[in-house]
């Protein structure tokens, strides 16, 4: 039984992007049961500050510079939290969006170059994949909640315009990653329009090249 436990986190600990794109569709389920509670905000802080971590770990693997990533995981740790249980403090959401975002968006470069290292499909490789495509999703939302900070009123829901909360945020960020539409939740000033116009381009980039080019490694490897 032990022998099976040690080796099950043998099998994890070589497989830290798979670890980290489970823990963020976990928090993608969880959201909604939790937010609405000072507890569950806390307990979404922790796991956030979980995946932040998980995050850190997997860049280690990535020829991306771990300390960068240290420097600005460290403290988005610490404002994860207080975000969590203050939610509606203007400069501290202000504050955890502008640490996060350029932290994830370096952690999903760390993992592209990662895929692009070599001319071999490892398993490691297929998890990070996904778990990069989730990171920029996640980068994307806290630059949208760095945008109706400073510019309030930028996006628009059904019930109209007003500040949108972070889950809904995140709702507009895949939407807009994956090309599916912006459905019930849309940019309605310039400056919010302008930065869904560049997650557009980047999700398109992101099935062009990095997908393309590991289903062709796969297909080529398999043909051999």
């Amino acid at each position: 039984m032990v022998e099976s436990v040690r080796q099950r986190v043998r099998v994890a600990a070589r497989h830290p992007s798979a670890l980290l794109l489970v823990a963020q569709l976990v928090a993608l389920l969880a959201y909604p049961f939790l937010e609405g509670s000072p507890v569950g905000r806390a307990f979404i802080g922790v796991v956030g500050t979980l995946v932040v971590l998980l995050a850190l770990w997997a860049v280690r693997r990535t020829p991306a510079l771990s300390w960068v990533a240290l420097l600005l995981g460290l403290p988005a740790t610490v404002t994860t939290v207080l975000e969590a249980t203050h939610p509606q403090d203007g400069p501290l959401v202000l504050v955890n969006a502008l640490l996060h975002a350029p932290f994830y968006f370096y952690v999903s470069y760390g993992m592209i170059r990662y895929l692009f290292h070599d001319q071999r499909v490892t398993r490691d490789e297929l998890f990070a994949t996904g778990a990069a495509f989730t990171v920029v999703a996640w980068g994307f939302a806290y630059v949208y909640a760095a945008v109706q900070v400073v510019w309030p009123g930028s996006f628009a829901g059904v019930d109209g315009s007003g500040n949108r909360s972070w889950f809904e945020l995140l709702f507009l960020s895949f939407t807009t990653l994956t090309s599916v539409g912006l459905s019930d939740v849309t940019p309605v000033l310039a400056h919010a329009r302008s930065f869904v116009m560049v997650e557009q381009v980047a999700g398109v980039f992101y099935v062009a090249l990095v997908v393309a080019r590991l289903v062709g490694l796969t297909v080529t490897r398999a043909s051999r």
